[in-house]
């Protein structure tokens, strides 16, 4: 079941700038799903129109099982869109406390999200002598107040040191526990590798590609190095297929096999009598799969 799914979604603005153009996103309940692009991709246009802050210019979506920004939709919907912002001179206990009022939530409640964020021992303070992790921190705990469905947010560890990444990190793996569904947007490919279920790579507003990060990386492959080349080529391929054998810049081979054919490929090599000099599984880094699919926009 998708408790987010976008159907040829497009922004424009001013007539001529397409921030966001004809997407197609699927979010399965219960995943912690990654959506991925460079800065300036359309990714927090695309998750303000999730949470009904603008409109689209054409195109449908669904968000909790109703319409954005509707309050069916808005009911089962907890989201941090860019920086949180709270009354500064306000502790952030009584920052939650006043927006649990206004969304008639009980008071009790603001003790468990700030337990659940890890705040609980610091939200006497003031928000405004808060650092931007405790910031980010307590962002997170305003869009759980009303135990939501689904999570949206987006670029959460923008500007967290490597310690409150990391930290930030495993918060979001505990809150994508169970039933509830988490939307991440990031440019940090390491963050959506380390935490995410399946990713959504978007590119100058559209979605290139969606999936598994597996399914992203298109799986696993074998590096052969035998010589002589030609002969190695010719044995490979007739053994493999044309298809399945590369021939890399090194003049090694890629070959697109599964690891449990390395002792069979091996024994063939050597009983041809070539010299095999290097065998080993190959799998292509999220990054290198990220680059190939947003290079140009990123400035490669």
């Amino acid at each position: 079941m998708n408790i987010v799914e976008t159907r040829r979604l497009t922004k424009q603005y001013g007539g001529h700038v397409v921030a966001v153009r004809d997407l197609n996103l699927n979010v399965r309940q219960g995943e912690v799903y990654g959506f991925l692009g460079p800065n300036g991709a359309g990714k927090t246009t695309t998750l303000r129109m999730l949470v009904g802050l603008i409109k689209p210019t054409t195109g449908t979506a669904s968000v909790a099982g109703a319409a954005p920004g509707t309050h069916q939709s808005l009911a089962r919907l907890g989201a941090m869109v860019e920086s949180p912002a709270f009354w500064p001179y306000l502790s952030g206990r009584d920052n939650l406390r006043l927006l649990a009022r206004y969304c008639r939530i009980s008071d009790r409640r603001v003790g468990l999200v700030l337990d659940e964020v890890e705040m609980s021992q610091r939200a006497h303070r003031a928000f405004g002598t808060y650092s931007t992790g405790m910031k980010q921190r307590l962002g997170v705990a305003a869009a759980l107040l009303k135990d939501p469905q689904l999570l949206i947010l987006d670029e959460p560890t923008n500007g967290l040191d490597p310690q409150g990444m990391a930290e930030f990190r495993d918060l979001i793996k505990r809150l994508g526990q169970g039933d509830r569904t988490v939307l991440l947007s990031s440019h940090l490919l390491g963050e959506v590798e380390q935490i995410c279920t399946r990713v959504g790579v978007i590119s100058q507003g559209r979605l290139v590609a969606e999936g598994t990060i597996e399914e992203i990386r298109g799986g696993a492959q074998l590096i052969v190095r035998a010589a002589p080349v030609e002969k190695a080529h010719a044995i490979l391929v007739g053994s493999l297929g044309e298809s399945r054998v590369a021939l890399r810049d090194d003049g090694s081979f890629s070959l697109d096999v599964g690891s449990e054919q390395t002792a069979s490929i091996a024994s063939h090599l050597v009983k041809s009598g070539l010299e095999l000099t290097e065998l080993r599984p190959s799998e292509r880094s999220l990054e290198e799969v990220f680059m190939e699919l947003t290079g140009s926009e990123s400035g490669a």
